[in-house]
């Protein structure tokens, strides 16, 4: 186990807090899972869940160690050449898409041979959000203009969306939200911002008016969904969504301070998706207040790491892509959070690292394994230094041990007189 920890490269701060987030979640989604167990197996047992969720997390920390041995550098033109990968699968995600647990048909694909659920656009978001990190880093030297940006840049960024946004709505929200942040920090023209902006609303708007037009097409149906959430969320109608966060509500109430205890929650028995979109609400009923902020705290801690990280780095493109792929995970916690407790609509956002799921796992563990990648490329740059230091002071004590030999070595040979008569050497010799 030593051994094993000593070769852990990187942000050692990072790998502790990844870790304590990844060992809290078993006790929650042992817990809430009891609600899948009876609806699928009918007797209650939650153990099978446990052990899958195990090893979902397992296969994670695997990934965050092949991932964080590759150099980051080389993602760069890994994800110029992914996106259109990406593409074809979101594709294929909207005409082939499975349900899982009553969701929407076209967010999943069956992995064939193997019959492993993937959601493909947590995938496209980390190859989009280094393809814009990519972008920003090759054109800091050059001056950037609008029209060069729209086709290498918003084109593709765009398309991207446009696959995603049929399916799921707030993982587009939430990826053109980080990009723009994303663009803003690589110090993009915020006139430029401004344009495209304007342009996503005017494309959003759009959409919807299609979709009025089209009612019975399969391309809109989520359109009325996102209309009844906001909506509902406006105006306390009830309805589905309405009893999940009335459930999610009385949880939270229920845990006070201290919390019911571990496994003792109520409203697991009750609340949809209690394992995954609405585990924090678990959390806090079982933890109560303490556990609730102590969880916000470790994701708050997480964020730190994630800002020394992006400062430390030694190039561009490293600050971008920590920033690019650290800063949705923490968001899409906070949102998570923010769902709970009723300060945004249902969006169906789980919590990293501590809800089930394994595309969802595995692809936060890709986006840390990049992530520590770059903080373990600019710790062997400091202990490169280190060592040349170290050398270079080494050879300066051994020049200066050599002069000291050499002077007195000299010194018996010396052929200064200091006699008080100028003459002696002559009259002696």
């Amino acid at each position: 186990m030593k051994q094993l920890i000593n070769n852990l490269k990187g942000d050692k701060g990072i790998w502790s807090f990844v870790a304590l987030l990844a060992l809290f979640s078993f006790m929650p989604v042992f817990s809430a899972s009891s609600n899948l167990a009876y609806i699928g197996q009918g007797n209650g047992n939650t153990l099978g869940y446990l052990v899958k969720h195990l090893a979902h997390i397992c296969i994670g920390f695997a990934i965050i160690y092949w991932i964080h041995k590759v150099p980051y550098h080389y993602f760069r033109a890994i994800s110029k050449v992914g996106l259109p990968v990406v593409w074809i699968l979101l594709g294929y995600t909207l005409i082939k898409g499975t349900v899982i647990a009553g969701a929407n048909a076209s967010r999943w694909i069956q992995v064939p041979f193997i019959g492993i659920t993937f959601q493909t656009s947590t995938l496209a978001s980390i190859v989009l959000f280094i393809f814009v990190a990519r972008y920003l880093s090759k054109t800091r030297e050059e001056p950037i203009t609008f029209k060069a940006s729209l086709w290498e840049l918003w084109l593709p960024v765009f398309f991207t969306l446009i696959l995603i946004l049929p399916a799921n709505f707030s993982t587009t929200a939430l990826i053109f939200c980080m990009i723009l942040m994303l663009t803003f920090i690589g110090k993009y023209p915020l006139k430029y911002i401004g344009v495209i902006i304007g342009s996503g609303i005017l494309f959003l708007a759009f959409f919807v008016l299609l979709s009025k037009a089209f009612p019975d097409s399969r391309f809109f149906s989520r359109v009325h969904t996102w209309e009844s959430r906001i909506e509902n969320f406006s105006t306390d109608k009830p309805d589905e969504d309405d009893y999940q966060i009335e459930k999610a509500k009385i949880a939270i109430a229920s845990g006070k301070i201290y919390g019911l205890g571990p496994g003792k929650s109520v409203q697991k028995n009750f609340l949809p998706q209690s394992s995954s979109d609405f585990i924090y609400a678990i959390i806090v009923e079982e933890y109560g207040l303490i556990g609730g902020l102590g969880v916000l705290a470790l994701y708050l801690l997480l964020l730190f790491r994630f800002v020394i990280a992006s400062h430390k780095a030694n190039t561009l493109f490293g600050k971008l892509v920590v920033i690019g792929l650290g800063f949705p995970m923490i968001f899409q916690a906070m949102t998570n959070m923010a769902v709970a407790v009723e300060l945004l609509p249902v969006t169906g956002q789980t919590l990293p690292l501590i809800s089930s799921g394994g595309s969802s796992i595995w692809m936060t563990c890709f986006a840390l394994g990049i992530i520590i990648s770059v903080t373990k490329k600019e710790e062997e740059i400091a202990q490169e230094l280190k060592d040349a230091a170290k050398r270079e002071e080494a050879l300066k004590k051994l020049i200066d041990r050599e002069l000291e030999e050499e002077v007195m070595t000299v010194g018996d040979y010396s052929i200064e007189d200091k006699a008080m008569n100028p003459m002696h050497a002559v009259l002696n010799k």
